[in-house]
C-alpha cells in the first residue's frame, strides 16, 4: 500500500502494479508485511485491466454503500487469484519446478493488492499504512504452472444454532490438475473448513480429503491432505462447519466482520498446459443449498455439525 490512510473499519482499498508487458515472470514465493491487529485480510488478484489507475482506491464489496466515494472493483478486466492471506499466516514458498506465470503470453498484466482493514485506530493520527506482500519472482520458465480454485458459498446461519454451509462443482477442463497446498477462511464463526475430491467409479462417489483446518488459526496455505490427481468429471466440494449457539441475531454471507464468510482455498499445479479457466465454485449456501440433496456417501464426520468445543485433535 502506497502509505494510506484507512478512515473506517472495514475499509477495502486497492492498489495496482503494472507487469513488464515485454517478458514473462514467474512467481515462485510470497511473503507477508502486515498485522491482523489492523488487517483482516489480503488478496493479491492477477487482471488484464485494474479497476483504477489510481494509486489506491475503495475497492471492497462495501463500496456500494459509499455513495460518497469513487469506487471500482479490483480488475476491471480478467480477474484471477493468486494469493490471499490473513491472521499472521507466514511466509509461502512454492515447490521446486512450480510458478504463477505473469506478463507475456498471460491474462496478467497487472497485479492488484486488496488489504481490508478491519480496524483504523492506529491510523487517527498521522500514521500512514504500507501493508503489503513481497513477490519472490525469477524469469527462469517453470514446467509446473500454479493456479487457484475457490470454493465458496452465501447464505446465513441461525442464531443459537450450528450450521454446515456447502458448495460444489464439476471440473469441466480436460487437464490433469496437482493440488498441494489449501486455506482456509472463515470470519468468527468458523470451526472446521475442509475440501474434497469426489469421483464417481463404477457408480459409487468417493470422497477423498483434500484437506481441512481450523479457520481461527493462521489462515496460511497448507499443504494437501495425500497427493492426488483431479480430472475432468471429478466434482470438487467444501464444507464449512459454523458455531452461532453463542450469538442472538442471524448472521449473513459478507464482507465486514458483523458477517460471515465460507471460503475454500486449492492452490494446484498443472503440467504442459495453461491452469483452470474455471476458477471459482460457489452455492447459495443455506438454507438452500446442502450436499446431502445432492450427492451420496458423504463421509459420516461431515453430516454432522459441530460447536467449537466439540471440535477434538483426532
Amino acid at each position: 500500500m502506497p502509505n494510506v490512510k484507512p478512515h473506517r473499519s472495514n475499509l477495502y482499498l486497492c492498489t495496482p502494479v503494472k507487469v513488464d508487458p515485454e517478458k514473462s515472470y514467474y512467481i515462485v514465493g510470497f511473503e507477508p508485511n502486515a498485522s491482523m491487529q489492523y488487517v483482516h485480510h489480503m488478496i493479491i488478484y492477477g487482471c488484464k485491466e485494474p479497476g483504477k489507475s489510481e494509486p489506491a482506491w475503495n475497492c471492497g464489496e462495501m463500496a456500494l454503500d459509499d455513495s460518497d466515494e469513487d469506487t471500482a472493483n479490483p480488475c476491471s478486466s480478467g480477474n484471477t487469484i493468486l494469493y490471499a492471506w490473513a491472521r499472521d499466516a507466514p511466509k509461502l514458498d512454492l515447490p521446486n519446478g512450480v510458478a504463477f506465470k505473469i506478463g507475456v503470453d498471460t491474462n496478467i498484466k497487472y497485479l492488484v493488492l486488496q488489504v481490508h482493514y478491519s480496524h483504523v485506530e492506529k491510523f487517527t493520527n498521522d500514521t500512514t499504512d504500507s501493508s503489503g506482500v513481497d513477490l519472490i519472482y525469477t524469469d527462469i520458465p517453470s514446467p509446473k504452472l500454479a493456479g487457484v480454485f475457490l470454493l465458496g458459498t452465501g447464505g446465513r446461519i441461525r442464531a443459537h444454532s450450528t450450521e454446515s454451509m456447502e458448495t460444489a462443482c464439476a471440473i469441466n477442463e480436460d487437464k490433469e490438475i496437482h493440488p498441494f497446498r489449501f486455506r482456509t477462511h472463515t470470519h468468527e464463526l468458523g470451526v472446521r473448513v475442509s475440501g474434497y475430491r469426489i469421483r464417481k467409479i463404477n457408480g459409487y462417489e468417493h470422497w477423498t480429503l483434500i484437506g481441512e483446518h481450523d479457520p481461527l488459526e493462521p489462515q496460511m496455505f497448507y499443504p494437501v491432505a495425500k497427493n492426488m490427481i483431479i480430472q475432468k468429471g471429478d466434482v470438487l466440494a467444501a464444507s464449512c462447519k459454523m458455531d452461532a449457539t453463542h450469538r442472538n441475531r442471524d448472521t449473513r454471507v459478507g464482507p465486514t466482520g458483523e458477517n460471515e464468510m465460507c471460503n475454500f482455498y486449492m492452490m494446484y499445479w498443472v503440467e504442459n498446459t495453461e491452469p483452470l479457466e474455471q476458477q471459482y465454485c460457489f452455492s447459495s449456501g443455506p438454507p438452500f443449498y446442502y450436499w446431502r440433496e445432492n450427492f451420496e456417501n458423504i463421509p459420516e464426520r461431515e453430516l454432522i455439525t459441530y460447536r467449537r468445543n466439540d471440535i477434538k485433535e483426532e
